[in-house]
């Protein structure tokens, strides 16, 4: 049996949402100081039964592999300097934007969120105190404090209209 999927429906929007996947960053985004942030690990969990999950990193702080152990998604580490931000791109690219819930904080971020803005996706700029760079806010539809309250935007999907609405 599919996944469930997550639909949200927004005033004004030509169609809902339908978000099939999330793709993340992990430095700066799902972490503070390379470590998960509290409370991220079970929303993933919780999100998992519906979406398939992937982060996308650079890893910039090494720990990723082992703060995201035993969660139900998939990691990629991209070891390419300067091309990070090319390679979330076309993953995203590469697996139906439109469905997809982005999330991201860095410059690095700015092509995933465009793709997936542009696309008629979920583009979510996020700040968790290391700092959201201005091209990662140009480029989303949304930019939130912290990553539980951006998860939490597909957990309760009625909390985008009010946001969103035109």
């Amino acid at each position: 049996m599919g996944k469930l999927n997550i639909e949200i429906t927004i005033p004004f929007f030509a169609t809902p949402l339908l978000i099939k996947r999330i793709v993340s960053d992990y430095t700066g985004t799902l972490s503070f100081d390379g470590k998960l942030i509290p409370r991220v690990g079970d929303r993933l969990r919780s999100l998992s039964e519906r979406v398939d999950i992937y982060v996308l990193s650079a890893d910039s702080s090494g720990t990723a592999s082992d703060e995201l152990a035993g969660l139900p998604l998939t990691l990629e580490i991209y070891k390419y300097p300067g091309r990070h931000n090319i390679l979330k791109q076309i993953h995203a690219e590469q697996n139906n934007p439109s469905q997809i819930a982005a999330f991201g904080n860095g410059n690095n971020d700015e092509l995933l969120l465009k793709t997936v803005r542009e696309a008629g996706g979920l583009a979510v700029a996020v700040d968790n105190g290391e700092g959201c760079s201005v091209l990662a806010i140009q480029n989303a539809n949304i930019f939130i404090g912290g990553i539980v309250n951006a998860l939490d935007l597909l957990l309760h999907p009625t909390r985008c209209k009010a946001t969103l609405r035109r």
